[in-house]
């Protein structure tokens, strides 16, 4: 399972969603059907622009547990995102912890204005 951890600031528009998404994966080599979901965090579940880039791309949107999103903290930390959002990451978080036990980041998040994108692989994939 492959996942697109989302974090933006209010109000963003879908293309600038699925224009940081599409930059994440070609920093990696990938394509978008590579991906099985996006994610987000809580605090992120009323962003339009999330869910609208779901549906674009027929893909569904999961909103991580607060717990979970914790739990996968310690592997990434964003400063800043922790005085804005009070979570410490919104885009690695989310993808890590949508991806599962074991999951990883394949790279560092990338920063395409307002939004934010990090790409998980399940701790079961290649």
């Amino acid at each position: 399972m492959m996942v697109a951890g989302i974090g933006s600031r209010k109000g963003v528009s879908v293309e600038e969603v699925l224009a940081a998404i599409e930059t994440a994966l070609e920093a990696h080599g990938l394509a978008m059907t590579a991906l099985s979901a996006l994610a987000t965090a809580p605090l992120k579940k009323d962003e339009a622009a999330i869910s609208a880039a779901g549906r674009a791309l027929n893909l569904p949107v999961v909103i991580a547990e607060d717990r979970v999103l914790q739990q996968a903290s310690p592997r990434s930390r964003c400063d800043l995102s922790q005085s804005r959002a009070g979570t410490p990451s919104v885009s690695e978080a989310s993808a890590l912890a949508v991806a599962g036990a074991g999951a990883r980041l394949l790279g560092p998040r990338t920063v395409l204005g307002p939004v934010t994108c990090a790409i998980a692989i399940s701790g079961d994939a290649p």
